[in-house]
């Protein structure tokens, strides 16, 4: 389906030069026309092609063929429009001239690319497979992986490591006291030990007694087929003659489901365990839903509140959310360094003691487990093919290529054929975004804002009615997230990712088929100890897109790049400074690049010849040291993003590129004027400045969603700027207003825009701005060095749909905050950061009734604490130490505490779930705890602070800059 979706982007692309490049296309509008509806037409053929070509070599190639026409399609039209804009600058005879040279060549190629279609659509009959289209059942080898993956709870694995605490987690959470039918999930990526997991539980002896007439595990696939997890499920459940299992076969599938149902229903409680589910229909259409109530007439599973269970494993997240919406899926963790290394050693040396071994053995075992990076089954592959020979030499080969005998070892279960599993299930529209993350080095940590927008610039997110590319991205990145193929590292406070990274495994899956489609070329590490022209060979010329990891004077100094047509070049982690003439060989080799990304690559200059790059859709120079841009950046009339920091100057000519969409110019050192008010499409504006905003029409700018103004504001007169950002009142959804010390920002009034939901302002004010002022729609607010001298919380209090507020270092210079009873009636979060004067925090009765996180400085005294019942988490600086003997020696029997291990260190304390002593509950404190248990648990957390405050002023405490978590695992 990669094939399918990267032709189809293709193929996009180019009906939209043929509309937006009407002009260069005069004398082969027709032929080119004609290509156009001939690549559509063999679209039609390719995505079941394309699912089949894993297994059918001849399909493989045909597709291949498909492809590789395509890119020279757009590769001649690239090349095409380039000469023509070229010769603007030539006299009338010559331009007249070569314009009829170039006519008559590009239509050659295109009448060659036609024939070669041609050929390929009559081959497609001739090979056999004019039935492409058709639906066709699982290919032998498929069926096989089937076969050899199919579970059964009897072959338990016996080494096991790290598991221990889970188990005993999702035991409770089986034989809890909840009486409802519940559904819960282990999730994670493939090879992680969901399964295992599974099998532990569903063995463990107070399950075994919890549940001892009904009991069932059944597999589902890929491949799901009801009908065969019903008789999967009936076979063990079911006490039945031979007689009676035939007349059960006979059944058609819906009899089955409701064959299932009945019985489960007369049965006291039962647990079903449903291994492998791979998407939300596949759920729906085992559980045969047809309502939101488990009790419905179509469910396969009832729930006769007897507390049945079912667990699911699944590597998808969006399964455990569909599948019971009230229950916290359990997500699977990579082991620890430790726990890796030991699982490794009882599978590696057996009973043996590694440290009887050579030293040199561990060593090369460490160096082959820390590749593993935390993944079970490559540890087990691995444990297992070396435990086969102890001789350092096949170590050492094992060592060396760990990847190759990892996807080997074990054939259909090897490591990469079950991660293979989780590519082939992915819609056609994620692939291309999947592949893309080869580029990306080993263990490199993702901007997701950039990510985001390089997927944007190659054209992998299509437009969508009332949603912008943007947000649709998001959805995209979200998708691959849930189906634990990407790992979250940071996210905001409103929990959007904001930066993630790839496991290694997962990487080289990645890498594997970016290969196979010529996605890319190789990831490039340079090798000092080759020469130019060897390194050159590294790459394919079909390859589209390079990243270079080191070494960029020798990539630069390759005298005969072969890949012409590249569309992407990014550069990782260079560093080193790069002279000017060292950047000339990309326009020279490189003329259709579409992004061009030197971030972190040391610039003292851009060469002006870089205006010549006109397909160039992402052009990346932050943190490059640049301080000046040619004025020829106006020519690159496609430039979507451009994305720049600490310029001395924006050049005056962003006007001419009107496709421009995200602008990042943050801390320009100088004040210069900016015309950007011709640039309609633009969605995101990052960094023009105060001066520099308000000499624009704002109104043009109707597009406008995220807006950032910086730098000095003292000349600017308040009525002009906020009728300028009234302006934006059709479309603008977020402000961030950042004043230099010396100035104050301008009043504001923002309730003519009712999509502002985000709301940042840092810098001084004269007084805050009144609640009828503010957006009505505003969810998010962030004051920082505002430097109010008046108590804001009056006027905050009253914004009807405020869900996060933050106030941080000198946003309020006062000693107290009051919020009155009904107060903040949507909020959230509240952080009350840096508040260094701050001393109470007054909540009357009845306010913030849906609080969830709350963080405040130590010496901030808090009045009301009790009455916060929806309070989820609580942080505040306290010394680890002295906390933790504190906890200990009061008994805070509503919460459980845990040490964080890092840098910063602290602690957690986490509400536990349901009443002291009893079993725990599988949801939050709103379906299983009593107003009168949260109260409690609540003054139990209020004296705890109140303890800790008395044995601070004594001093009998030492405060720290260590953090304490308090919090519920409900959200």
């Amino acid at each position: 389906m990669a094939t399918e979706a990267l032709v189809s982007f293709a193929v996009e692309r180019i009906g939209e030069m043929l509309i937006q490049e009407a002009s260069f296309f005069k004398g082969v509008r027709g032929q080119v026309d004609r290509l156009h509806k001939d690549l559509r037409a063999m679209q039609c053929f390719l995505e079941e092609a394309d699912k089949k070509q894993e297994e059918d070599s001849r399909v493989r190639n045909w597709v291949s063929e498909i492809r590789e026409a395509v890119y020279d399609a757009e590769d001649i039209i690239d090349m095409f429009i380039l000469n023509a804009q070229s010769l603007r600058t030539h006299s009338f005879p010559e331009r007249a001239f070569k314009k009829l040279t170039n006519r008559y060549k590009v239509g050659k190629k295109v009448e060659a690319i036609q024939l070669g279609l041609q050929d390929i659509s009559n081959r497609r009959e001739a090979l056999g497979i004019k039935n492409i289209g058709e639906a066709t059942s699982m290919s032998r080898s498929a069926q096989m992986l089937q076969d050899l993956r199919r579970s059964t709870p009897h072959a338990e694995e016996h080494v096991v490591v790290g598991l221990e605490n889970e188990v005993d987690k999702l035991v409770n959470q089986l034989i809890g006291i909840d009486q409802r039918r519940r559904v819960i999930s282990l999730v994670g990526m493939g090879g992680i030990g969901k399964t295992t997991l599974a099998k532990k539980v569903y063995n463990h002896t107070q399950v075994l007694k919890h549940f001892p007439d009904c009991r069932a595990w059944a597999y589902v696939s890929q491949d799901c087929r009801p009908r065969d997890v019903y008789m999967q499920i009936i076979k063990q459940i079911c006490s039945s003659t031979k007689e009676q299992v035939e007349m059960v076969e006979k059944l058609q599938e819906h009899e089955l489901g409701a064959f299932l149902h009945e019985h489960l229903k007369d049965n006291n409680r039962y647990l079903i365990v449903l291994d492998d589910v791979w998407s939300p229909s596949d759920w729906s259409c085992l559980a045969k839903r047809s309502s939101n109530d488990p009790d419905c007439l179509g469910n396969v599973f009832p729930d006769g509140g007897k507390g049945s269970r079912l667990l699911l494993t699944t590597r998808n997240k969006e399964v455990a959310s569909h599948a019971d919406a009230r229950s916290i899926p359990h997500e699977m963790q990579l082991l620890s360094k430790q726990k890796s290394w030991d699982l490794f050693r009882q599978k590696a040396f057996l009973d043996i003691d590694a440290e009887s071994y050579l030293p040199d053995l561990k060593e090369l075992g460490e160096k082959m487990v820390d590749k593993c990076n935390g993944l079970p089954l490559a540890i087990v592959v691995l444990g297992g093919l070396l435990s086969k020979n102890m001789s350092h030499i096949e170590w050492r080969k094992v060592h060396d290529n760990m990847n190759a005998y990892l996807a080997k070892e074990g054939s259909q279960t090897g490591v990469m054929t079950v991660l293979n599993l989780s590519y082939i299930d992915l819609p056609s529209y994620l692939k291309p975004c999947f592949l893309h993350l080869s580029l990306f080095p080993e263990d490199y940590v993702i901007s997701t804002r950039k990510l985001l927008l390089l997927w944007i610039a190659e054209g992998f997110v299509l437009e969508q009615d009332r949603q912008s590319m943007k947000d649709t991205a998001e959805i995209y990145l979200n998708e691959l997230i849930n189906r634990n193929l990407i790992q979250v590292v940071r996210t905001s406070v409103n929990a959007r990712v904001m930066e993630c990274r790839v496991h290694d495994f997962i990487r080289e899956l990645a890498i594997e088929k970016a290969k196979e489609h010529n996605f890319f070329g190789t990831n490039i590490v340079v090798d000092p100890h080759l020469c130019p022209s060897t390194s050159s060979s590294l790459f394919s010329s079909k390859s589209r897109r390079h990243s270079i990891y080191s070494d960029f004077e020798r990539y630069a100094s390759i005298e005969q790049h072969s890949t012409p047509y590249l569309r992407s070049l990014l550069f990782f982690n260079l560093g080193g400074i790069c002279r000017i003439s060292q950047l000339d060989f990309i326009t020279k080799c490189f003329k259709v690049l579409r992004v061009l990304d030197l971030e972190g690559l040391g610039i003292e200059n851009v060469p002006s010849v870089i205006g010549e790059l006109i397909h160039l859709r992402y052009l990346g120079l932050r943190h490059t040291g640049l301080k000046m841009l040619p004025l020829s950046i106006g020519n690159l009339r496609n430039l979507q993003t451009l994305d720049i920091n600490n310029l001395k100057r924006v050049p005056d000519v962003i006007w001419k590129i009107t496709n421009m969409r995200y602008l990042y110019i943050e801390e320009q050192e100088e004040d210069d004027p900016l015309k950007i008010d011709t640039v309609q499409n633009l969605q995101t504006l990052s960094g023009i400045t105060f001066n520099q905003w308000v000499r624009n029409n704002s109104s043009k700018l109707t597009c406008l969603e995220k807006l950032k103004i910086e730098g000095r504001c003292e000349l600017v007169e308040g009525v002009e700027f906020s009728n300028s950002i009234a302006k934006l009142h059709s479309s603008l959804k977020s402000l961030y207003l950042k004043a230099s010390d010396e100035s104050s920002i301008p009043s504001l009034a923002m309730s003519s825009c009712p999509h502002l939901c985000k709301l940042d302002i840092k810098g001084h004010m004269e007084k805050l701005t009144e609640t009828f002022q503010f957006p009505r729609n505003l969810s998010q607010l962030t004051l920082e060095a505002c430097r109010l001298d008046c108590d804001p919380m009056p006027i905050l209090e009253k914004l009807p749909k405020l869900l996060t507020l933050r106030l941080r270092a000198g946003s309020y210079l006062g000693k107290e905050m009051h919020v009155s009873a009904n107060g903040f009636p949507r909020l959230k979060i509240l952080q009350l950061l840096g508040l260094s004067k701050l001393v109470l925090l007054n909540i009357e009765k009845g306010a913030m009734p849906w609080l969830m996180q709350l963080q405040f400085n130590f010496k901030t005294e808090i009045f009301g604490l009790n009455e916060l019942l929806n309070l989820v988490e609580v942080k505040n600086p306290f010394f680890l130490f002295g906390a933790m003997i504190l906890f200990h020696k009061i008994k805070v029997s509503y919460w459980g505490l845990m040490r964080i291990v890092g840098a910063k260190g602290g602690i957690h304390i986490r509400r536990q779930k349901g009443k002291p002593g009893t079993p725990s509950y599988p949801a939050g404190w709103f379906l299983g705890l009593t107003l009168a248990s949260s109260r409690q648990a609540l003054e139990q957390l209020a004296d705890f602070f109140e303890q800790y405050r008395r044995l601070k002023t004594q001093k009998l405490v030492k405060l720290d800059t260590e953090r304490i978590c308090i919090w519920d695992d409900y959200k």
